[in-house]
C-alpha cells in the first residue's frame, strides 16, 4: 500500500469508531484516575519486563507501579521459576527490597531480618520461640498472578485475575506470538519524570502526525518526504483493546553533506537505518516475522505494538525497543524507555552505536518537551474535547479503551466487543 492511497477515515472504521470530537476528560480528571487505579491498572494483565533482567537462579527485581500504589518483587527461584510477590515483609510490613535489581538465596528484611527465599518461602525469623502460633507455611511473601508469554513477564494485581494472560492478548497474541528478540540482554535504559497525563505521552508515540514539525531537523526527513509530507500511516489493526501500526520511512532518505557525523556513523556499520542498532544481516529472523512490517512495505521505518494498558513494543530495521507509560498522578507520568541493542565488538559498531542511541535521546526530548504544555493546554478547561485525523486513530482507539474499562463493572464487560 502505497503512503498516498487516501481513503477519508479508513483506519478510524477499521477500530469500529466513530468519527468526531473525542473528550479530553480522562487527560484531566482526578476522579477519573482514581477509576484508572481500580478498573484499568488494577485489572489488567501489565508487562513489567523481559526474562533476561533476571537470568540467574535466586536473581529478583523490583518494579514500582505508583498507580497501584504495589512494589513488586519479581524473582527467578533456584529451579528456574519466575513469580511476582509484593515487596513486602509479612511481620510489620516493611518494604523488603530497595535496590532495584540483585542476585541472593535469602531476601532479608532490613526492620527485623525477617528472611525470604527467593520461591517467597519464610526462612528465617530472629528469635523466634516468642512468636507464639507462627505458621511458616501461611507467613511467606504474598502472591502477585504471573505468566511469561515470549520472554515478557506480566502480573495481574486482581488476588485471583478475572481473565487469562492468553484471552487477554487474544488475537494480539497470535500476531505477535514467537517473534525474534535479539539483544534482550543489553538494554540502555532511559527515563524521565513528567509533568502529564500518562494518555498524553503515550500519545505521542502512537501517531507520526507531529513529526515534520516537531522533528524537522531529526527524523522529519526520515519519518516524512515529499511524497508523504504529514507521514501517514502505512497499515493499523486492532484487537481489542490494543493495537498496532507501521509508520512510514522515506526510502529515499540519505545523509546530507553536512551531516558528516552522521555519514561516517552511518557508512561504518550497515543498519538498514540511521536509527538503529542492529547490523543488517543479523536481524534476518526478526525481519522476516510476518508481523514486523507486515505490508513488506519499502517505505517503512518502524512498527507500534501498544499492549493496553500501557506499554509500546517498537520494532524496526534494527531490532526492537520499549515505552512504559507509568502514571504516578493524574497529572504526573514516570516514562521508561529500554533500547535493545549488541554488545558491541569493534571501535566502528561502537560508534555507531553512540550515533544511534544520541540521536534517539535527541528524538524523545523533543517529543517529551512538548508534554506538559499539552497538559496545561487540558487542564485550562478551554476545550472540552479533542479533534483527531485518521492517522491518529490510536489515539481515538486508547481513548475509547481506557474508558471503556474504567466504565465497566467487570472485566468481561470490558473485553466485550
Amino acid at each position: 500500500m502505497a503512503a498516498d492511497d487516501f481513503i477519508a477515515n479508513k483506519w478510524t472504521q477499521l477500530a469500529g469508531l466513530k468519527n468526531g470530537p473525542v473528550s479530553a476528560e480522562s487527560y484531566r480528571s482526578p476522579a477519573f484516575y482514581q477509576l484508572e487505579r481500580e478498573r484499568v491498572f488494577g485489572r489488567s494483565w501489565l508487562i513489567m519486563g523481559r526474562v533476561e533482567e533476571i537470568a540467574r537462579p535466586h536473581s529478583f527485581m523490583v518494579k514500582e507501579i505508583e498507580i497501584c500504589e504495589a512494589s513488586v518483587l519479581i524473582t527467578r527461584d533456584g529451579e528456574g521459576r519466575v513469580q511476582a510477590f509484593h515487596n513486602v515483609c509479612s511481620h510489620r510490613h516493611n518494604l523488603l527490597v530497595s535496590e532495584p535489581q540483585g542476585c541472593s538465596q535469602l531476601i532479608k528484611c532490613p526492620y527485623h531480618g525477617w528472611a525470604y527465599g527467593t520461591d517467597g518461602e519464610l526462612r528465617g525469623v530472629p528469635d523466634e520461640k516468642c512468636f507464639v502460633g507462627l505458621d511458616r507455611k501461611t507467613a511467606g511473601l504474598a502472591k502477585i498472578a504471573t505468566e511469561v508469554w515470549n520472554g515478557w513477564i506480566f502480573i495481574n494485581l486482581e488476588r485471583k485475575p478475572s481473565v487469562s494472560l492468553e484471552d487477554f492478548l487474544g488475537d494480539f497474541g497470535s500476531f505477535l506470538a514467537n517473534m525474534e528478540y535479539p539483544n534482550a540482554d543489553n538494554p540502555i535504559v532511559v527515563e524521565a519524570q513528567l509533568n502529564c497525563n500518562w494518555k498524553v505521552v503515550a500519545d505521542a508515540f502512537s501517531e507520526s502526525y507531529h513529526i515534520p514539525v516537531i522533528h524537522p531537523e531529526t527524523i522529519g526527513t526520515t519519518f516524512a518526504s515529499t511524497s508523504n509530507r504529514t507521514g501517514r500511516l502505512m497499515d493499523a489493526r486492532f484487537f481489542g483493546p490494543h493495537r498496532f501500526c507501521s509508520m512510514y520511512g522515506n526510502p529515499e532518505y540519505r545523509p546530507h553533506d553536512h551531516q558528516k557525523v552522521e555519514q561516517l556513523a552511518y557508512s561504518q556499520v550497515q543498519t538498514g537505518s540511521t536509527i538503529a542498532a542492529g547490523k543488517v544481516g543479523s536481524m534476518d529472523a526478526f525481519l522476516a516475522h510476518p508481523s514486523v512490517n507486515p505490508t513488506r512495505t519499502k517505505s517503512w521505518s518502524m512498527d507500534v505494538n501498544f499492549v493496553f494498558p500501557n506499554f509500546n513494543l517498537d520494532t524496526g530495521p534494527g531490532g526492537f525497543w520499549t515505552h512504559h507509560f507509568w502514571p504516578t498522578s493524574y497529572h504526573t507520568t514516570r516514562h521508561e524507555v529500554r533500547f535493545y541493542v549488541p554488545k558491541a565488538l569493534s571501535v566502528r559498531e561502537r560508534f555507531q552505536q553512540e550515533h544511534y542511541l544520541s540521536r534517539v535521546v535527541e528524538v524523545l526530548v523533543e517529543d517529551v518537551s512538548n508534554v506538559a504544555r499539552v497538559q496545561r493546554g487540558l487542564e485550562s478547561g478551554a476545550k472540552e474535547a479533542m479533534y483527531l485525523q485518521d492517522n491518529e486513530a490510536l489515539l481515538r482507539h486508547s481513548v475509547h479503551h481506557v474508558e471503556k474499562w474504567a466504565q465497566s463493572a467487570t472485566v468481561q464487560e470490558a473485553m466485550s466487543e
